[in-house]
């Protein structure tokens, strides 16, 4: 039986595959670093070696989500641009509801539970993806 098909099935030993394969994506992945100044915030990503073809322009691995926040990642860029859209539209949502900027706690919870609903979701992967939230 193949045990990486599926979440929510566990191999013989108890491991969840789909889960690691995310982790490992993430290992992969390039780094981001956050400093917290007294009155500043400074975000900073490795940046890799780039394929011949490829445009050094298009890799974006620190995102503005709103305002007043911004999100460096590791992993795959494919399910970080999900999960960026996913809080970006939340950020606009919670702007138009309450008439002032979300918080970063807000977002951050935001996106945790969202991670969460796709690691335990039956039909979707867990996201390949760590996140660095910064305002």
């Amino acid at each position: 039986m193949s045990y990486d098909r599926a979440i929510t099935v566990f191999s013989p030993d108890g491991h969840l595959f789909q889960v690691e394969y995310a982790m490992e994506a993430v290992r992969r992945g390039s780094t981001a670093v956050g400093v917290r100044g007294k009155d500043c915030v400074v975000v900073a990503v490795e940046r890799r070696a780039l394929a011949k073809l490829q445009d050094s322009r298009t890799i974006r691995k620190i995102v503005s989500v709103d305002d007043r926040s911004v999100l460096a990642f590791a992993g795959l860029t494919a399910d970080a641009r999900v999960l960026i859209n996913k809080t970006r539209i939340e950020a606009q949502s919670y702007r138009l509801t309450c008439e002032d900027a979300p918080s970063v706690e807000y977002l951050a919870r935001y996106i945790a539970q969202t991670q969460q609903r796709y690691t335990q979701r039956g039909g979707v992967r867990p996201f390949g993806i760590a996140t660095l939230l910064a305002g």
